[in-house]
């Protein structure tokens, strides 16, 4: 089994990253971010993960069960393990999973050099104005399902190394390449400028999905529910619609993005 350190209080100076997790998700976390739960961890324990881990912590009662897991553990990272309660008092909420681990940023690529990376053929998925921290991480789960080669974010766009948007994500944010930042303009005008064709998903798109035929270099954009993407987005793109049942013509905005990304993908 991967030698665990036994934590004996909740003050141990060694796991101030994961204390009072749920305010640190609104104030940041210094170039850190935080997993959790198996199936995230088993993804972030794989070589898909783009992402250094720092450490990781798990309930005592879960020790045994996780070793398998735990052995695939880099020998620098620290495993620390506690009882329920201690672990309780480091993240200020009973963590029902009993399992979580830091990460850490590293680098930030930016949103140019991203696209300056990819191929000839390339398939990236575009967010505008997702507030979200469901639909971000769905969005995520289903670029990484369908092998899309990137995710570009604006900054009015919730962000993918969130901790829920990690967990719902199935631990899609840590495989698929994405950038947050900038306007949603500014990054129209860097796709464009790398030769995407840019499709706006709408419910008044002038093409159906089933009528679309993928240019080599396809950007696929996407907004949030309610407002969707703004007429001068719209303007700039060629516009796409998924055809529903009559009376009803409403997608949640990260199935939509699975359902384009399935039509599109070389998969």
């Amino acid at each position: 089994m991967t030698r665990l350190i036994t934590l004996a209080s909740p003050d141990d100076p060694r796991i101030d990253a994961y204390r009072v997790i749920k305010e640190r998700d609104l104030v940041g976390r210094g170039g850190r971010f935080i997993v959790e739960g198996r199936t995230v961890l088993d993804v972030a324990l794989s070589p898909r993960n783009r992402f250094a881990l720092e450490s990781l912590l798990i309930a005592e009662s879960r020790a045994e069960a996780l070793a398998p897991l735990l052995a695939r553990a880099p020998e620098h990272v620290p495993v620390y393990t506690a009882s329920q309660a201690i672990l309780d008092g480091i993240t200020g909420f009973h963590i029902h999973r009993g399992l979580l681990g830091v990460g850490l940023r590293g680098q930030e690529t930016s949103a140019a050099a991203r696209l300056a990376g990819l191929p000839e053929r390339a398939l990236v998925v575009v967010a505008l104005g997702i507030t979200n921290h469901d639909n971000v991480g769905g969005i995520m789960r289903n670029a990484a399902a369908f092998g899309a080669d990137a995710a570009l974010f604006d900054f009015a766009s919730c962000d993918p190394l969130y901790r829920k948007a990690i967990r719902v994500s199935v631990g899609g944010s840590l495989v698929v390449p994405f950038a947050r930042e900038g306007s949603a303009e500014a990054l129209l005008d860097l796709l464009a400028a790398h030769g995407f064709e840019l499709l706006a998903f709408s419910p008044s798109g002038a093409t159906t999905l089933k009528q679309l035929a993928r240019a080599p270099r396809t950007a696929l954009m996407v907004g949030a529910e309610g407002p969707g993407l703004s007429a001068a987005i719209m303007a700039r793109a060629r516009t796409v619609r998924i055809p529903m049942a009559d009376g009803f013509d409403s997608l949640n905005v990260a199935t939509a993005a699975g359902i384009a990304l399935h039509h599109l993908a070389d998969i």
